[in-house]
């Protein structure tokens, strides 16, 4: 069939508005964008994601530079114009006894500020430092005026591996152990960093305001419920550390200044809604599944209740859970695994459990799909702005996508392919779905 010169105009149009789109026959428009982190060369690979299929694709100069070493964390700013990277360092010198002192400026972390142009496009801004040493971790607040940084380390302290306090040295007083987070306040225009001195405590040995706010020792983690702010502990107990936090930026210590969060070994701690949930991996070399802790925060005060029955196993042959998603809508909780106990088995998986009235957590009836197969070492996760879709970034230096099933909690690969390259040993992740 001819189509009439009119015709021929028209399907041109459409073409062209589909193209400036960037719709195609294959796929849909862009509804966010991807950033994944890569240790082995300090790297951040972009991704654009497709409304259709859910498929990755680099946008121009992808990867980017971190802005510093061995990138672990990175946080969006709400409004998706700026990107924190939290690059921790080389580390700190360990000592005969395994133990790491914090002194002014050890380690090299750095807190990198990046502009988010069109296509996820990432442009260096400027480094900042926190107040610590090793940061691991950063959220902001619900306002995004406030940005949280993690450091395992307060300043002039030093810890043993298992989150003691450091022997004495002979003639010398002995250092406490325990970490901190620095507040910064964000700069809405350009987002740059200032930082938000603790006007509720003072350094006894200078007399002047803490410029951080101590937490338990070794933190590893961070979640934010509502106004509470809660740091994961690598402590011997395995603990929470709770603060409240005002409008001025201000952390607030609580009535619960200590959580015992009953995990053999904390991996991470998310929220979802009015819950908590903690992954606790298990014993150390022991290839066990491992569980999932739920809890409710309670009020005020941003203690953490447990849940009668809430302690779930993880889905066998899974083990070794590092990481815990609640989707979007509170109904389902995705586990990162990266190991299996059954060599017939992928190594690496997601665990997918239904979140019931109550709380307490049923694995999603799939079998024997559930759990999932993913990309080797999977180390953060996250669902994409429109709810379809969960990603998984690996050490691998891959990303796998799943197709998810909102009434079901099921999770399906995609339609042209699951696995994607990121850049070399992947650590986490992060979307955004516009900028504003």
């Amino acid at each position: 069939m001819k189509l009439s010169r009119i015709g021929r105009v028209s399907m041109a149009l459409v073409v062209s508005v589909a193209m400036g789109l960037g719709m195609t026959a294959c796929g849909g428009g862009t509804i966010g964008f991807m950033w994944v982190l890569g240790t082995q060369y300090n790297q951040i690979a972009a991704f654009k994601i497709d409304q259709f299929t859910g498929n990755l694709t680099n946008p121009p100069g992808s990867p980017f530079g971190s802005g510093g070493t061995n990138p672990v964390s990175l946080v969006v700013k709400p409004g998706g114009r700026f990107l924190y990277v939290i690059n921790k360092g080389t580390g700190l010198k360990t000592d005969a006894n395994g133990g790491a002192a914090c002194q002014s400026g050890a380690g090299g972390g750095q807190i990198s500020e990046f502009s988010v142009g069109g296509q996820g496009v990432l442009t260096f801004q400027q480094n900042f430092v926190s107040q610590g040493c090793t940061p691991v971790w950063a959220a902001h607040d619900s306002t995004g005026n406030f940005l949280y940084v993690v450091d395992q380390y307060a300043p002039n302290t030093a810890c043993l591996p298992n989150g003691q306090p450091e022997p004495p040295v002979a003639g010398q007083p002995a250092l406490p152990c325990y970490g901190e987070i620095t507040v910064f306040s964000v700069d809405s225009s350009t987002g740059r960093l200032s930082l938000v001195q603790n006007q509720q405590i003072k350094d006894p040995t200078t007399g002047l305001q803490l410029t951080y706010f101590p937490v338990g020792a070794l933190p590893r983690m961070m979640a934010l419920s509502g106004s509470c702010v809660f740091t994961l502990n690598s402590d011997a107990n395995q603990t929470v550390f709770p603060y409240i936090a005002g409008s001025n930026g201000q952390l607030t210590l609580t009535t619960n200044s200590v959580i015992n969060s009953g995990a053999v070994r904390a991996t991470s701690i998310i929220t979802g809604g009015t819950s908590v949930y903690i992954t606790d991996a298990g014993p150390v070399n022991q290839n066990t599944p491992g569980q999932i802790l739920p809890f409710t925060v309670g009020g005020t005060a941003c203690s953490l209740n447990t849940i009668t029955g809430g302690p779930t196993a993880n889905l066998s042959p899974a083990s070794n859970p590092v990481y815990t998603l609640v989707d979007s809508k509170g109904k389902f909780v995705y586990v990162a695994n990266q190991s299996s106990t059954n060599s017939n088995t992928p190594n690496s998986s997601i665990s997918a459990f239904q979140i019931q009235s109550n709380g307490t957590l049923l694995f999603v009836p799939d079998a024997p799909l559930n759990p999932y197969p993913i990309g080797a070492g999977p180390v953060c996760m996250v669902e994409d702005p429109s709810n379809q879709y969960i990603y998984t970034s690996n050490g691998d230096g891959t990303v796998t996508g799943k197709v998810l099933d909102n009434n079901s909690g099921k999770l399906s690969n995609l339609s042209r392919g699951s696995t994607f390259t990121a850049v070399g040993q992947a650590t986490c992740l992060a979307v955004s779905g516009n900028v504003d």
